[in-house]
């Protein structure tokens, strides 16, 4: 039977390999309390309870990480690079920030990228959260 093109993608598991390409970089598998983290070429559990990486990895369906209009951030603001795993993939990013002196966040802004291009963005500096999709290698240059 042939493949679906449209499944989702296997997300990594604890104890599997990763590529050396991914050193460092977290993923949050859908369900799991903690992300992974890429060492030694394996997906370990981060054993931190406030992890926060300038790399991260999305598979499949979209992984919600915070920001510093949060405490414990996941990730910072600033310029981020997605790379499309697959010249398929599309990588996109919904981020939802803090209104300065409320309890409330504004309209989603929302960036998307077309697919097998990278998409380059400016995290905002009061993210609430942030959706990240598609099969991509988030990295933050600045």
């Amino acid at each position: 039977m042939p493949a679906i093109a449209n499944a989702d993608p296997i997300a990594p598991q604890s104890n599997t390999s990763c590529s050396a390409d991914f050193a460092g970089a977290m993923t949050w598998p859908t369900g799991d309390q903690a992300p992974l983290v890429c060492e030694a070429e394996r997906w370990v559990p981060v054993a931190d309870p406030y992890p926060i990486s300038d790399r991260w990895l999305s598979y499949g369906p979209a992984m919600t990480l915070h920001g510093e209009g949060r405490r414990n951030p996941t990730l910072l603001s600033g310029d981020w690079t997605a790379t499309p795993l697959t010249a398929e993939s599309a990588c996109a990013a919904t981020q939802l920030t803090v209104i300065s002196g409320s309890p409330t966040v504004g309209p989603p802004a929302i960036d998307e990228g077309k697919p097998g291009q990278t998409l380059e963005l400016a995290v905002l500096p009061s993210l609430f959260t942030i959706e990240l999709s598609g099969d991509c290698l988030w990295q933050r240059s600045r």
